[in-house]
């Protein structure tokens, strides 16, 4: 991934990353060509976030890495909820949105499955 490049950030836990992540990431990616996926740091504070950092980037990648090879970069964030900006800032927050099959993808059913 350039640096330097315009980058689409996606910003979320991905407890775990699932297809609906992967069809956000599709979408974004088709916006400047890569995308930073900002994972939140938020394994094992409660039920719904068990998984670590390592174990969410391992998944992420397993599904991306593949096919977006360079395109792509997954980090590490502080456990970020509000995302605020001052004026002429130089990015936009857009929300994309995904067909209904796609945005009834549940993380929390998914978690209950590899229970």
């Amino acid at each position: 991934m350039n640096y330097k490049k315009p980058t689409v950030m996606l910003l979320g836990r991905f407890q775990p990353f699932h297809n609906g992540h992967l069809a956000l990431f599709e979408e974004a990616l088709k916006k400047t060509g890569q995308v930073c996926l900002m994972v939140r740091d938020t394994g094992g504070i409660d039920e719904s976030n068990p998984f670590d950092f390592e174990f969410v980037k391992q998944k992420i990648e397993e599904k991306l890495l593949p096919k977006y090879k360079d395109k792509f970069d997954v980090i590490l964030v502080p456990n970020i909820t509000n995302i605020s900006y001052g004026r002429g800032v130089g990015y936009s927050i857009e929300e994309i949105v995904l067909p209904d099959e796609i945005q009834q993808i549940s993380a929390t059913q998914i978690r209950k499955e590899m229970k």
